[in-house]
């Protein structure tokens, strides 16, 4: 684990350095304006670490604008459920998608800043060093926006004290692929299309990768050799595919090498009834950069518009926020922004929940016992499939014409998860 730890001091206990802290801490407290000591119980400080620039930088797009949201939504204050006010620090960072520069940062506000939850927006590269800094240090941390196994595995996969986090998981993202193809008649028979990386090797795996529930429910298997990334030639690939006679394509690429292929594909008259990819048709741009050859793209959905729940912070459901965003941004909304809002909605609940939001440990038993719906579903950690895991809703989704924008994203399948109905059918390619 040395490429995340970054750490900052070794051999001294939490609670020694605290101990230590303390006159510096009565003296920030004596320093604040004598109106604001007298109106509050104290000054709650959260960490809210996010990709917000670097190659990941598409994922932590909504964060700031939603930390903004929900900021000037409270006031810059929280009640407590039992009626006390705390002022409430929200102190930003970006992790530059650098998983070192997570664990500096989450090291020096743990230590230096002294802050009472720490919450981590997206993306393993940021998560998992910052859950790693939280337990070394012993610091309640929220986090979501990375599968789940991705976040624990690494540790050794057994229980944590500190860090909890909700999220679906590969093996729900991986049996949602097959509910799509469910969806459509086909002869049964899929190309699989992987980079030669760590998420190509991942998805691609024999053992736990996207084959084995592929197989398991009755499809044909073409795999043929992994590509490397920014190829521009997947001739051997679609020769392969044409062979097999596969009707659907799936697996993982990025937005660049989807382009590349499915351009070839049409140039070569290869037109397979469903193309179902992860990570390059997560966002808008993606799609639109196929041009007319992204209609009917099909991917796993983390979160949409149609997600019906109410925040329990502003009361809007997943139609407002995208609304929102939209009108506030002058951009398309995007999956992530659904999650963004749900973090601080559980961050937000633990502080209010706490019988003492100014203690760590009081935080850390608030957030084991958290249960809450959110704009994103129901959060609760109830001990599957792991102690310090809730898995969240994950459907099936098409990308289909829009009316304000090139595309939109519809819920066409909810085989992992019943919680509501599709928003309509999934459809053929038809290039």
């Amino acid at each position: 684990m040395t490429y995340y730890n970054k750490l900052i001091g070794s051999g001294i206990s939490r609670r020694s350095l605290l101990r230590g802290m303390g006159a510096g801490v009565a003296a920030s407290t004596l320093a604040l304006p004598g109106y604001l000591r007298a109106q509050t119980a104290g000054k709650i400080k959260m960490a809210y670490i996010t990709p917000a620039t670097g190659p990941l930088g598409l994922f932590g797009e909504t964060d700031g604008y939603t930390v903004q949201k929900i900021r000037a939504a409270l006031g810059g204050q929280i009640t407590t459920v039992d009626g006390r006010v705390y002022e409430l620090e929200i102190l930003e960072r970006d992790s530059q998608s650098n998983p070192n520069k997570a664990a500096e940062i989450a090291g020096d506000l743990i230590l230096n800043d002294e802050v009472h939850l720490v919450v981590p927006a997206s993306t393993t590269d940021t998560i998992l060093p910052v859950m790693e800094q939280a337990e070394l240090y012993e610091t309640p941390c929220i986090s979501s926006g990375a599968p789940w196994q991705a976040v624990v595995f690494p540790r050794g996969g057994g229980e944590f004290d500190w860090t909890y986090h909700f999220f679906w998981g590969l093996d729900e993202a991986l049996n949602t692929f097959v509910g799509l193809w469910d969806g459509l008649e086909t002869n049964k028979k899929v190309g699989m299309l992987f980079p030669q990386n760590i998420d190509g090797e991942t998805w691609g795996n024999d053992e736990y990768g996207l084959p084995v529930p592929t197989r398991a429910a009755g499809y044909d298997v073409t795999i043929p050799g992994y590509f490397q990334a920014r190829t521009n030639d997947f001739s051997a690939q679609i020769a392969a595919f044409k062979q097999a006679g596969c009707e659907i394509i799936g697996g993982i690429t990025y937005p660049d090498d989807l382009k590349t292929f499915v351009t070839q594909c049409n140039q070569q008259g290869f037109k397979p009834k469903a193309v179902t990819v992860a990570a390059a048709l997560l966002f808008p741009g993606g799609v639109e950069a196929m041009g007319p050859l992204g209609t009917g793209m099909s991917s796993e959905v983390w979160w949409t518009p149609a997600f019906p729940f109410p925040s329990t912070l502003t009361g809007q459901n997943g139609r407002a926020l995208a609304d929102q965003w939209e009108a506030d941004q002058k951009r398309q909304w995007t999956q992530p922004l659904g999650y963004s809002h749900a973090l601080l909605e559980v961050a937000i609940d633990i502080l209010r929940r706490s019988a003492d939001p100014l203690d760590r440990e009081a935080n850390r038993a608030a957030m084991a016992a958290t249960d809450i719906t959110t704009v994103c579903g129901p959060v609760k950690f109830a001990g599957t499939p792991h102690k310090n895991i809730c898995t969240m809703p994950i459907f099936g989704g098409q990308w289909v014409k829009g009316e304000k924008w090139p595309y939109d994203l519809k819920i066409v399948d909810n085989s992992v998860n019943q919680l509501f109905p599709p928003e309509q059918k999934i459809v053929p390619i038809s290039w």
